[in-house]
């Protein structure tokens, strides 16, 4: 599936951070987004502003929750925190969550699956299909399984900003995530990843990974049978 594409997006953005430097900023319409890399494992945490309401949702409280509430007061002066989501369970994704739920207050949501495994409580159990708000924008829940059991990805259908697309360790830019070599759970992997994401979305689609830098699905299609062939 293919799409013309979207005059809004911001070209100064390019995706790309420095592990401990300076968040990027995209500026859409309604919508801003900061990209920033922290902890050892260079993660990638996402805070979405909606700039109509001031309301905030950050991706992944990875690792260290300082430059994470500096992050926050970037998007609001205030420190407004509305919802922190998690990608998945695994323990890179989720070292300053407990920190950043105290500091702010917000709620947080997991996939229903990987819940249990996350020792911060999660206000909201995901499933796919469902329904995230961060101020006047719907985020969907798309169930990715496989590289954990309740891994998400979050997909905001922007009009003429473009689709945008958070994927935590599901997707990047040459692959899937790692299934550790089980051959069940890397099937599952990429039946979801393609029939969840690259069967329902355009070649335009923006897809923002766990780690390292940004990719589009049209840069990323070709490879589809390659990846199955290979089996990661």
């Amino acid at each position: 599936m293919t799409t013309a594409a979207h005059p809004a997006r911001d070209d100064a953005y390019t995706g790309h951070v420095e592990s401990g430097g300076e968040p990027a900023l995209r500026q859409l319409s309604t919508l801003l987004i900061r990209k920033m890399s922290v902890g050892p494992m260079d993660n990638n945490a996402y805070l979405l502003t909606c700039r109509v309401s001031g309301g905030q949702l950050l991706i992944d409280a990875a690792a260290e929750p300082q430059r994470l509430q500096r992050l926050i007061r970037e998007g609001s002066p205030t420190g407004r925190l509305d919802t922190i989501v998690t990608t998945h369970s695994h323990h890179d994704h989720i070292g300053a969550l407990p920190a950043m739920v105290a500091a702010t207050g917000a709620r947080t949501a997991a996939g229903a699956q990987d819940a249990p495994a996350i020792p911060t409580p999660s206000d909201l159990l995901l499933e796919h299909g469902d329904v995230v708000r961060v101020g006047v924008h719907d985020l969907h829940v798309i169930g990715l399984r496989g590289h954990t059991p309740g891994s998400i990805a979050l997909l905001w259908r922007g009009g003429n900003d473009g689709d945008h697309l958070f994927t935590g360790d599901s997707l990047f830019p040459g692959g899937v995530g790692a299934t550790q070599g089980d051959a069940e759970r890397f099937a599952t992997l990429i039946d979801d990843v393609e029939q969840r994401i690259f069967a329902e979305l355009g070649d335009d689609t923006w897809v923002y990974p766990g780690h390292g830098d940004d990719t589009t699905l049209g840069e990323q299609r070709p490879s589809l049978p390659q990846w199955r062939e290979r089996g990661w």
